[in-house]
């Protein structure tokens, strides 16, 4: 079985923001604290929820860029 480990960049090329780019990134607008923590989600689950909805959305609307297709195939030819 083939395990490819990559970071957030990889989905930067199709448009999906990072997380720590200072202008851009998901924490410059939102608060990692308040959001990405199970204290979080006890606190404002509702909140979270919309966040990771949010992020889901996003992804659906993108396209795959090279990096997604290079791993495509290199699962291609891998057993």
């Amino acid at each position: 079985h083939l395990c490819v480990l990559t970071g957030a960049g990889i989905s930067a090329e199709s448009g999906v923001p990072t997380f720590r780019e200072a202008q851009t990134g998901l924490w410059a607008r939102y608060d990692p604290g308040e959001l990405a923590t199970p204290e979080a989600f006890i606190r404002q689950p509702a909140l979270v929820w919309r966040w990771y909805r949010w992020r889901r959305e996003l992804v659906a609307r993108v396209e795959p860029n090279a990096g997604h297709r290079a791993l495509v195939t290199l699962a291609e030819h891998l057993p």
